[in-house]
C-alpha cells in the first residue's frame, strides 16, 4: 500500500506509487502507526538527494522520526515551499544563499531563510496555503500557476498539469494578465536565476 509522502505543487500529502525524483522533509508528520497527523512539524522544510553516502533507512516512516517525503522533481519542491538541503546539497545551498541576500540583504543565516518561507507559505488567518496573484508574462519557466482548483507547470511556450507520475495535458501557456502563482515568490527568484541544481529540476514529461 502506498504511503501518504508524495508531495504536491500546493504542499498537500497524498498516497501514490510513484516516488518521484526528490526527496526531502519537514519533520515528523506520522504517528507510530504510520498515519500522517500534521502538515508540517517544523519552519525547516528541505530537499534532498535520493541518495547521499550510502545512507539508507530500511523502514519508511518510523515512529518518532522525521518523516520521509518525496517530490516528482525540484520544481515540485520549490512550489510546494522546499529549500536546498545544507548537508547533501551543498553546492546548491551556497548558490541559493548567494541568492537569497539578494533578496533579502538584511537576512543571515538558514533560519531566517526558513523563517521568511514559512511566512511565504502559510497565511495565519486563514490556516491555509498562501497564493499570490503574478503577471502571467513575467513568471519564469519552473514556477506553477493554479487554475480551477489544479497546479499547471510552466514550461517554455506551454503549461502541463501536474501528477505523482508525471506532467499531462499540455496546452499553450497563457502570456497575458494576471496568474495565481502556486510557487513562493522567494523560490520564484531562485528559478528565474536560470536554476540548475544536483537533483532533477524538471521530470522527463516535462520535456
Amino acid at each position: 500500500m502506498a504511503r501518504q509522502n508524495r508531495v504536491t505543487p500546493l504542499g498537500d500529502l497524498v498516497a501514490d506509487p510513484a516516488r518521484g525524483l526528490v526527496y526531502g522533509n519537514r519533520g515528523c508528520l506520522h504517528d507510530d502507526e504510520g498515519r500522517i497527523r500534521r502538515h508540517f512539524a517544523v519552519k525547516r522544510w528541505i530537499s534532498c538527494r535520493l541518495e547521499f553516502r550510502g545512507w539508507h533507512r530500511d523502514k519508511l516512516m518510523q515512529p518518532g522520526r522525521f518523516t520521509e517525503l518525496f517530490f516528482l522533481d525540484e520544481v515540485t519542491a520549490f512550489a510546494a515551499g522546499h529549500r536546498p538541503c545544507a548537508l547533501c546539497r551543498r553546492a546548491d545551498y551556497n548558490r541559493f544563499v548567494e541568492i537569497w541576500k539578494g533578496l533579502h540583504p538584511s537576512q543571515h543565516g538558514a533560519d531566517a531563510m526558513d523563517e521568511q518561507l514559512h511566512t511565504e507559505r502559510f497565511d495565519p488567518d486563514t490556516r491555509g496555503r498562501r497564493q499570490y496573484v503574478a503577471q502571467a508574462d513575467e513568471l519564469p519557466d519552473g514556477a506553477f500557476v493554479l487554475e480551477d482548483g489544479v497546479a499547471w507547470l510552466l514550461r517554455g511556450s506551454r503549461m502541463l498539469r501536474w501528477t505523482p507520475a508525471g506532467y499531462v495535458e499540455p496546452r499553450p501557456r497563457r502570456r497575458r494578465g494576471d496568474a495565481v502563482l502556486v510557487t513562493p515568490p522567494s523560490l520564484v527568484a531562485a528559478l528565474a536565476s536560470g536554476w540548475d541544481g544536483l537533483v532533477p529540476v524538471f521530470h522527463p514529461s516535462a520535456g
